[in-house]
């Protein structure tokens, strides 16, 4: 085997890596004492202890801790494992509940509680949130607390279609009215009207089949009726009023809950809980997973790119524009996207690079700035799901976006169009004065405060303005400027 060939196979990965991340590798190389492949060998080490250690510390923040299995200890203790859902319902906070309901599964609960405050959230999310609610084989138990919170809109539902649903004094539930996430409800009233029966229906079937208030469920959808807890557990809205955690467990102990594999008494003795914390990744998805929020960020993501394109070297726009762009499509995959919408926005971000490549006289970029609105209006699929761009949020970002992107295209465009300012190019058709009689052979002309060697097909005395009409290698080809300054 040649050195040519042992040279290719030692470029790895993480030779490259280290190539990137360590600029010091030269003054590592000139440490005495050990050998080219003994510093190569050292170096990879250290790197892959690097990366491992930066996993390691990682991944378990993006993907949350999961308990290990825990069957009942000797003492008899009752396992209560615990989830606090806050917020906005939006994918993340779907993702933490599915999170939660797998580890209490694993773990052998007797129970899952989920403290809930919200202001109500995505429709589509919502569904998937029931869906698994319902096909639990863990009893779940939705308790809003503290005092002074909420389970308004779709929290109304999540806590209805709980095992055991229960409230802390001072909060409240219900106005569950479905409307167009940041559209201000929409003008389309058959729309709004087949939402509105749709999460109706869903409502009084949820709390039928675990035996509430069904009445009172759908008119929390249609009227957007509300009721404090104590009202709600008057009206059976709700099993439980508990000021507290330990008063709720308590309370608990001996409820028949109704599981897929049929009836089951929750026995609580020495009960132990487990928290269960909320990973980074779904910190951020739970963050961003709004629709207007993700729009933002991808408009952002796509003008820091597209001022790199046009201004290489820039790196801060560029660098921004990535990061904000790959979080708006982290976003983005847990959101209803409509295929046509996102498509547009491609097409637009292509139009824009193209016509930084080609002299468009910025019809593309025209072209590029009607895909990205209709791209905009389209990207949510709110036909199903209700939702949608808010109406100011979309036109303030196209305005803002769309000026940013046309004075770019607009600088590009005269750049192009303009004659040269710099180099041999930017002399031609400048203006100078002899210094030295030209002619055929040779002169003198003094242009840019500089004393340039010249040629012309005629004689020009001194003192004569002259333009510049060529150049050849270091020599400016003039002619005389009739009636210019002598």
């Amino acid at each position: 085997m040649t050195n040519t060939v042992k040279n290719k196979m030692r470029k790895s990965f993480i030779q490259i890596l280290t190539d990137t991340l360590l600029p010091k590798w030269g003054t590592l190389n000139s440490m005495s004492g050990i050998s080219g492949l003994g510093r190569y060998i050292v170096l990879q080490a250290v790197l892959f202890l690097i990366v491992t250690l930066f996993l390691f510390v990682l991944t378990p923040h993006l993907w949350g801790k999961d308990q290990k299995h825990k069957p009942r200890n000797p003492a008899g203790h009752s396992l209560i494992y615990l989830v606090e859902l806050r917020g906005s319902i939006n994918p993340g906070a779907a993702e933490l509940l599915k999170r939660a309901l797998k580890e209490a599964d694993m773990g052998q609960a007797e129970c899952l509680v989920i403290e809930l405050d919200t202001p109500g959230g995505l429709v589509s999310t919502l569904r998937n949130m029931v869906q698994e609610v319902m096909a639990s084989t863990i009893p779940t138990v939705v308790y809003v607390s503290p005092s002074g919170a909420q389970a308004a809109s779709a929290g109304a539902i999540l806590t209805i279609a709980a095992h055991v649903a229960a409230m802390a004094p001072g909060t409240n539930i219900g106005a569950a009215h479905p409307v167009n996430m940041g559209s201000g409800g929409g003008k389309d009233e058959i729309m709004k009207q087949k939402a509105e029966n749709d999460l109706a229906a869903m409502a009084r079937s949820m709390a039928a089949e675990r035996g509430r208030n069904a009445e009172w469920a759908e008119n929390a959808v249609r009227e957007s009726v509300s009721a404090s807890a104590r009202e709600a557990l008057e009206l059976k809205v709700i099993d439980i009023l508990a000021k507290d955690l330990n008063e709720l467990i308590q309370q608990l102990d001996g409820i028949t809950v109704s599981l897929p594999d049929g009836p089951a008494e929750l026995v609580i003795s020495n009960p132990e809980i487990i928290q269960i914390e909320e990973s980074l990744r779904e910190k951020i998805l739970r963050t961003i997973a709004d629709p207007n929020i993700a729009y933002i960020l991808m408009m952002v993501g796509m003008t820091g790119l597209y001022f790199e394109f046009a201004h290489p070297g820039t790196i801060f726009p560029g660098t921004i524009g990535a990061i904000c762009l790959l979080l708006g499509l982290f976003a983005l995959q847990a959101l209803p996207v409509n295929t046509a919408g996102l498509l547009l926005l491609l097409l637009a971000a292509v139009l824009f690079v193209m016509e930084l490549i080609v002299a468009s006289q910025g019809i593309l970029g025209a072209a590029g700035l009607a895909a990205l609105l209709l791209g905009s209006i389209m990207l949510f699929d709110t036909s199903k799901t209700g939702v949608s761009i808010d109406t100011d949020v979309l036109w303030t970002t196209m305005l803002g976006v769309g000026s940013l992107l046309a004075a770019i295209i607009y600088l590009v465009t005269r750049a192009t169009l303009s004659r040269p300012q710099s180099g041999a190019e930017g002399l031609i058709g400048e203006k100078g004065i002899v210094r030295k009689t030209v002619g055929m052979s040779s002169g003198k002309v003094f242009l840019h405060g500089e004393l340039w060697t010249a040629v012309s097909e005629e004689t020009i005395p001194v003192d004569t303005e002259v333009r510049v009409i060529g150049i050849d290698g270091l020599k400016l080809r003039v002619s005389m400027i009739h009636g210019g300054k002598t």
